[in-house]
């Protein structure tokens, strides 16, 4: 595991990008609530699938925008939840925990396999940069990825055009890989920062879109082009692939 990063920044080298335009929710039961509280040691109310009632905000979340957005060093995956109580369950007990604890909580959750987190954090260290569109009604807004692995960044690409590096990011990812050699599973957590500016679902879909421009040798191909040969390269192509809804 790298180094704790103590604040998130887009990397200078973002600025050629200025210049162009699996988590689900099961129906669960009160077993499942009681092994929740009893691996990450507190009351979890168990919800129905996709209610987004009585969701407790995050300490990052609706904060006001501000230039350079500096976070707390973020939190190991131990701090989290008790690895020890999950020495024994199975990859499949752990990601259905997983999910159900954010479940509510203000935060995006997802868990991968090992094997597809080698391949993004190959493939995202050597291209870490994309533009994806995230329609809005009739419109999009472009929005700037950015790996710094195991981080995920997305902000706006017009903040970063008028704040350069340091632009805020709106959302941020973690890929948690503790249990990446005993389970074969990597957590991943990410975090709304500015809720006036993306909302829960938006950013589940940017996650989703993110991955699998990664792990789709179809999509990748855009995303090498991107940071390769960003003079040549035809944002339509973005547009074909991943459709008028991404």
């Amino acid at each position: 595991m790298s180094t704790l990063i103590r604040s998130y920044k887009l990397c200078s080298n973002a600025r050629a990008a200025s210049r162009l335009i699996s988590s689900s929710c099961n129906n669960h039961n009160n077993n499942r609530g009681n092994a929740v509280n009893r691996i990450f040691g507190m009351q979890v109310k168990v919800c129905e699938p996709w209610s987004r009632a009585g969701w407790r905000l995050g300490f990052s979340r609706g904060a006001k925008y501000a230039t350079g957005y500096s976070a707390v060093a973020r939190k190991s995956l131990d701090s989290i939840m008790k690895l020890d109580s999950v020495k024994h369950a199975s990859p499949e007990e752990i990601a259905s925990i997983w999910n159900e604890y954010h479940i509510g909580r203000g935060h995006i959750s997802a868990v991968m396999s090992s094997q597809l987190f080698k391949a993004l954090q190959q493939r995202a260290s050597d291209c870490p940069l994309f533009v994806i569109p995230l329609w809005r009604g009739e419109g999009f807004v472009s929005i700037l990825l950015q790996a710094q692995m195991p981080h995920l960044l997305f902000t706006s690409l017009e903040d970063y055009k008028a704040r350069g590096t340091q632009a805020s990011p709106y959302f941020t990812v973690t890929h948690y890989e503790e249990l990446a050699d005993t389970k074969g599973l990597i957590l991943v957590r990410g975090d709304v920062v500015f809720t006036s500016k993306l909302s829960d679902m938006e950013a589940k879909k940017l996650l989703e879109i993110a991955h699998s421009l990664y792990l789709n040798d179809s999509r990748f191909r855009l995303v090498r082009e991107f940071n390769k040969h960003s003079e040549d390269f035809d944002f339509n192509e973005v547009f074909k692939e991943l459709g008028s809804t991404s």
